[in-house]
């Protein structure tokens, strides 16, 4: 089974061995990996791992600032794709957690029914209070985040999809993908084996384009979503912007909306053993450790001169005291209270 991961990135080299060594270890054959205005190493490490084959990468086609859309538009006439079994549209800093067989995709599939289409939902994993950034899996270090069911004030959470080649796809979404249901009424499930909702298989409006209920959708994968990492991190990432549009700002109510650690979830960690003895495998290849390293090292002296200004002490501080909710539940929590 051929199953191609396509992403978009932007400076994201610390990061990288650990996502592909993940996604090697679930059952990914093939990547796809885009990329634009890289300057921690991101784009060399792609390139060295291109020339060990392990990696397809391209700078980023975007002529009109919305990267991702025009990459996946890019991505779909590629033969990388065009000769996949599956398709999986993630980012970086997205895991897919699969609970079933030997939790890998193919035992993904085969607990859903062999749909067309899986749809995944997110579980936003929490800074917790983790500051520094250390070179270390991302997987083993954020272990708590909202209630599966609930994020936020919202019982509808986004997903992901992996794609069967033989779904009527027009055109990949960074969410779903999409098609037309007039003409085509796809077998898609979500992640417990359950076909997804109607007004969502048919992007029946703008918030049902993406997400759906959460309840009991989980049963057999869960996408862990690590926005915020460590507070290091993010201040790099804010500094960074969106790898998919232009003048997307990571401020403090995106931080709240992701930062719920009510919640318990290590589950994950049943893949620390394979994931460190797959990076071991790629650091091993000529060029890719030293690659690696300068990316550490990079973004820690990215971090280091943000600090040096003013206003991103005052993002740190603000951040650090920032309420773990976000503002629509502490405003829910208010009115209940009566206040």
């Amino acid at each position: 089974m051929r199953i191609t991961a396509v992403t978009c990135v932007k400076n994201e080299g610390p990061f990288l061995l650990e996502w592909i060594a993940f996604h090697r270890v679930i059952g990914v054959t093939d990547f796809l990996f885009y990329s634009n205005d890289c300057t921690d190493a991101t784009d060399r490490l792609l390139d060295c791992l291109e020339g060990h084959d392990i990696v397809a990468h391209l700078p980023n086609p975007a002529t009109n600032r919305t990267y991702q859309m025009q990459a996946l538009k890019a991505a779909k006439q590629h033969q990388i794709v065009k000769s996949a079994d599956w398709v999986w549209v993630a980012d970086v800093d997205e895991f897919l957690n699969i609970h079933v067989g030997d939790h890998t995709i193919p035992a993904l599939i085969e607990a859903c029914s062999d749909p067309q289409a899986i749809s995944v939902t997110f579980q936003f994993m929490a800074n917790n209070g983790v500051e520094e950034y250390i070179d270390a899996p991302v997987i083993g270090q954020f272990l708590h985040s909202h209630n599966p069911d609930i994020w936020g004030a919202d019982t509808a959470i986004e997903v992901k999809t992996l794609v069967r080649s033989d779904f009527p796809t027009e055109y990949f979404g960074a969410h779903r993908p999409f098609h037309d249901d007039a003409k085509f009424k796809p077998r898609w499930t979500d992640g417990s084996g359950r076909q997804v909702p109607r007004p969502f298989r048919k992007a029946a409006g703008r918030r049902r384009i993406r997400a759906f209920p959460a309840r009991d959708a989980r049963l057999h994968a869960t996408l862990n979503h690590y926005a915020l990492r460590s507070l290091d991190s993010y201040l790099v990432k804010n500094d960074r912007g969106d790898v998919n549009r232009e003048n997307r700002a990571f401020d403090e109510s995106y931080w709240r909306e992701r930062n719920d650690s009510g919640y318990r979830d290590d589950s994950i960690l049943r893949y620390v053993d394979p994931l460190k003895a797959e990076m071991d495998r790629l650091m091993a290849l000529d060029g890719v450790a030293d690659l690696h390293r300068e990316a550490v090292a990079l973004h820690k002296a990215r971090r280091d001169a943000l600090l040096t200004q003013k206003s991103y002490r005052d993002i740190r501080d603000q951040l650090r005291l920032a309420p773990a909710i976000s503002q629509a539940e502490a405003d829910i929590i208010k009115e209940l209270a009566g206040t």
